[in-house]
């Protein structure tokens, strides 16, 4: 979905980070990890949200909690849910792996719970990534 104020291209800071877990096959490998200078808070998406609307921040602030409230229940509830231009969103259980499905313990072998969240794509293009360009951190030395 595409605004009126939208850029054609985002530009995403990078840095180059040595892999230092010595059990996966790219130890000492080196790869680009995404820098994040800022997190945009929800006062700021209400502000910014309320300047491109006829609404006020005070309604904005009512349909993101009911939202919220929403998504969440259904997540818990195992659904998948899906955001019209945005993407999918689902539960995934972290949990160790057995020899004998048997001997499984969920207090004992499920670790925890992750968000999965899958962009919203056309035609193959996921547009949450269209116009991403990349620049190396300038404020970041390598190792």
């Amino acid at each position: 979905m595409q605004t009126e104020n939208h850029q054609d291209y985002s530009l995403m800071r990078y840095r180059i980070k040595k892999e230092t877990k010595p059990k996966l096959t790219t130890f000492g490998k080196y790869k680009a990890v995404a820098v994040h200078y800022q997190t945009i808070e929800s006062k700021q998406i209400v502000k910014e949200t309320a300047q491109r609307t006829a609404f006020s921040e005070g309604n904005i602030i009512g349909v993101l909690m009911s939202v919220a409230e929403v998504v969440n229940s259904h997540l818990r509830d195992g659904d998948r849910v899906r955001l019209q231009d945005w993407g999918l969103m689902k539960l995934e259980i972290e949990s160790e792996k057995v020899d004998d499905p048997k001997t499984f313990r969920s207090k004992k072998h499920i670790r925890g719970v992750r968000l999965h969240f899958i962009p919203e794509s056309y035609e193959g293009t996921q547009a949450l990534y269209d116009g991403i360009t990349f620049e190396k951190d300038k404020n970041y030395t390598d190792e």
